[in-house]
């Protein structure tokens, strides 16, 4: 999830994901909610990951992006479904990204993975609370890599934020995080 300066912490991030990537991505943006989109365009040509903009009641699928239209809510439906719901005009930020980490929290437990990118505001902090509390993990972006640093700053706060990374250590913490080496005893 991502505001103010999100754009270039997205393109960043999702140019450096594989294309095996095992899991999906969500990404929530804060935008106007009657203006056309261009993000999941804008986003698939620089990522080996295919970028659409979701659907009401589409099935995940590992290694694909899923941007959220203008004027919707993202919300886990299932573990493997998102759902949509209108905005509406009045803020809180829209589209919400604890509306989706609270259900993501709900629906995933411990295999949900947070990550809260650069952004105005305080939106992200209830949703990484849920997110960790329901035994997933919460990474939040750096206040030196960061345009706007208020929303990783207001993850931080809760305290309950497994990593805070440079941007250009997100993409590999992400990869280390879906596809875990395995561990080898000693004897």
């Amino acid at each position: 999830m991502a505001s103010a300066g999100g754009l270039q912490a997205l393109l960043s991030v999702l140019r450096n994901l594989p294309a095996d990537l095992p899991a999906a991505v969500l990404i929530v943006l804060h935008q106007a909610p009657h203006t056309p989109s261009r993000l999941a365009d804008i986003l698939d040509s620089h990522t080996p990951l295919p970028v659409r903009q979701a659907v009401d009641g589409q099935r995940l699928t590992p290694g694909t992006v899923l941007t959220t239209p203008p004027g919707r809510h993202l919300l886990m439906v299932s573990p493997h479904t998102v759902g949509l719901i209108e905005s509406g005009d009045l803020p809180p930020a829209r589209p919400s990204a604890d509306l989706l980490l609270a259900t993501m929290a709900a629906t995933c437990g411990p295999r949900a993975l947070a990550v809260v990118l650069t952004g105005h505001g305080t939106d992200g902090q209830a949703g990484a609370r849920a997110i960790a509390r329901c035994g997933g993990t919460v990474f939040a972006q750096d206040q030196p890599s960061s345009t706007q640093f208020a929303m990783p700053n207001a993850a931080i706060s809760t305290g309950l934020v497994h990593a805070v990374l440079p941007l250009a250590d997100i993409a590999a913490a992400i990869h280390a995080h879906t596809c875990p080496r395995p561990t080898t005893g000693s004897r």
